[in-house]
């Protein structure tokens, strides 16, 4: 039986990996148990006359059930800690020193962690966090608030929360949350306060939800756990337990793959508010055909003076910066979509495709084209 919840990405990845075991080896007949994350076992499962279960829903009371049966089980829910059952987790601390680590990498120094209550996954993560960012000598204000609580309160009583948290926080601020699904609820707050992502607060969630990320505005960064590997490992153990194995090991920590970064965390800490002003004019209008003249009209600084601070800030020039935003939205274009040449030239503010086509080959050393048929190859190859 795999009582596995597929309502998230998380859940889904650890039935991949499940059916990459069972593809390797033996076939098994299984009940899949379609799900949200934590609800109830089906009420039969007392006399249910299984070989095993792999479970992401277990409660104390649920494993309390399992262990009075002797059915072999292999527990994947870390929201209560060790409820007495062989189990398989991500390293969460190990997730938090990721998160930290890639927001001082940005010159961050004022931070901010947004979660949940109650679940054992969530403190693991503030721990790592909070023990990365000692070791740079800063600190973390936390906000927490009980899992229920997107349930039983108002979206805007929930938003509202998080606005007045964030409006008292020193900026620039870096801010982890402790999944996907909290990060956009800091984005949207972000919005509402009129904060600028990711140049006054940057934001990185955790489960690289390809859906709820790229739903995000702008699109949210997020730590990458491995759950089809924690599915391959959960039931190879419940195999070798079926087959009348010993449960070992008893505890395995699978650590994260890495950090997909997103718009909002793809930034430089910038303490001055008038170059971060200017480089998020420059993020929202550089596919629009603007030039350094647009700029200057809206900062109220000399050209002598921007081009100056920019360096100091950007290390680069404000003509450089409008055309590594090009670029950069030149290649999402490229790998995501079939638009012609021509339509993306127009869509990122070139007046004539071929001139795209040079300064695209000059930054890149690669032609639009080629570009295009190398990323489609490496994605298709798994890469």
């Amino acid at each position: 039986m795999l009582i596995v919840e597929t309502s998230l990405a998380y859940g889904r990845e650890v039935l991949r990996g499940i059916s990459d075991y069972v593809v390797e080896h033996h076939p098994w007949s299984m009940y899949v148990d379609l799900r949200e994350l934590i609800i109830e076992p089906p009420k039969w499962i007392d006399q249910w006359k299984g070989d095993g279960i792999i479970s992401r829903s277990t409660t104390p009371e649920l494993a309390e059930r399992l262990q009075k049966l002797k059915i072999p089980t292999v527990d994947l829910t870390d929201i209560y800690g060790d409820v007495g059952l062989p189990h398989i987790w991500t390293d969460n601390h190990k997730v938090g020193e990721l998160g930290a680590t890639h927001l001082l990498e940005r010159g961050f120094r004022h931070f901010g962690y947004c979660s949940f209550t109650g679940h054992d996954w969530a403190a693991r993560r503030l721990v790592g966090f909070r023990e990365a960012l000692r070791e740079a000598d800063c600190t973390v204000d936390v906000l927490e608030s009980p899992w229920e609580a997107t349930q039983t309160e108002s979206w805007e009583d929930q938003q509202r929360t998080i606005t007045e948290w964030l409006s008292r926080l020193p900026r620039p601020l870096g801010v982890f949350t402790c999944n996907d699904m909290r990060g956009q609820h800091v984005l949207d707050a972000c919005r509402r306060i009129n904060a600028s992502v990711p140049e006054e607060i940057a934001v990185i969630g955790v489960d690289d939800d390809d859906l709820v990320c790229g739903m995000c505005e702008p699109p949210l960064s997020s730590v990458m756990p491995n759950p089809r590997k924690i599915g391959y490992e959960a039931a190879a153990l419940l195999d070798r337990q079926m087959q009348g194995g010993a449960a070992l090991p008893y505890e395995q920590i699978i650590p994260p793959l890495g950090i997909t970064t997103r718009q909002s965390t793809d930034v430089l800490a910038i303490e001055d508010p008038q170059i971060a002003s200017a480089v998020r004019f420059i993020r929202q209008h550089a596919c629009h055909g603007i030039t350094v003249k647009d700029l200057l009209r809206e900062i109220p600084l000399s050209r002598s003076v921007l081009e100056r601070r920019f360096r100091k800030y950007i290390k680069r020039s404000p003509q450089s910066e409008i055309r590594n935003q090009q670029i950069k939205r030149i290649k999402e274009l490229l790998m995501e979509t079939d638009l012609a040449l021509d339509r993306i030239a127009e869509l990122t503010g070139f007046e004539h495709p071929e001139y795209m086509n040079v300064v695209f080959k000059r930054e890149t050393d690669e032609t639009p084209g080629r570009f295009r048929k190398r990323a489609q190859n490496e994605r298709d190859i798994g890469l």
